[in-house]
């Protein structure tokens, strides 16, 4: 089976049963014995044991060929030997420990990003039809809101007319001089005279007798000097 095909068929087979941290090298130019190495994690026993059922079965079914199973009795360790490619699935801790990636990395195969790359094209072109309706409901809803926010703006700018005010409120208001009232006397009522106006006073009847009594005298007085 070419390598490349069989790399692709571990990877799938670890991805379906949810692999962690999965990384292949090319060990070509390392060792003769196998082309790659692919180390991957599960996080428990039963998930170790699963992960390498999944990469048996996957290269079953294409036609590989399995060499050999080792670690499925605990689960911390689990190795499938594909001939050209040889499978580490661990547990974290056991992992960390002996950091195969370390004599094993010299040069990495980026499968996953190119999975992932393509997976993710392939979901933009089917989400396409959908972003596009969303979008342009957007731009719908964005025009609606200028709209209105040109309208709002275009009444805030327009002069506010002035409310038209009846005589009688004006009046009330003081825009007009309130007409002065007449004065009127607090004991009798009569109309008060303004200041500096000339009045005309009925002379009493003791004013008047006493005035041509005076008037009288003063006639006698110049008959007296006239002879």
């Amino acid at each position: 089976m070419d390598i490349k095909k069989l790399q692709t068929l571990v990877f799938d087979a670890l991805e379906d049963v949810k692999g962690q941290e999965i990384q292949i090298f090319d060990t070509t130019e390392i060792t003769s014995l196998f082309d790659r190495v692919c180390v991957a994690s599960g996080t428990s026993n039963r998930q170790t044991k699963a992960l390498a059922a999944s990469v048996r079965d996957k290269v079953k079914e294409a036609g590989g060929d399995i060499v050999g199973m080792e670690g499925e009795e605990t689960g911390e360790w689990v190795l499938v030997d594909l001939g050209d490619m040889i499978v580490h699935i661990m547990q974290p801790a056991i992992r960390a420990y002996y950091r195969l990636e370390e004599i094993w990395g010299g040069k990495e195969v980026k499968m996953g990003a190119a999975k992932r790359g393509a997976k993710k094209v392939a979901s933009d072109d089917a989400d396409k039809p959908k972003r596009a309706t969303r979008s342009k409901a957007a731009v719908e809803v964005t025009h609606d809101m200028m709209a209105i926010q040109t309208t709002v703006d275009d009444e805030e700018k327009k002069p506010a007319r002035k409310p038209r005010v009846s005589k009688v409120a004006a009046e009330l208001a003081g825009d007009k001089p309130a007409r002065k009232p007449r004065a009127t006397s607090s004991a009798s009522g009569t109309a008060k005279i303004p200041t500096g106006g000339r009045v005309k006073v009925a002379a009493s009847k003791t004013a008047t007798a006493s005035a041509k009594a005076a008037a009288a005298k003063k006639t006698t007085t110049r008959r007296k000097a006239a002879e």
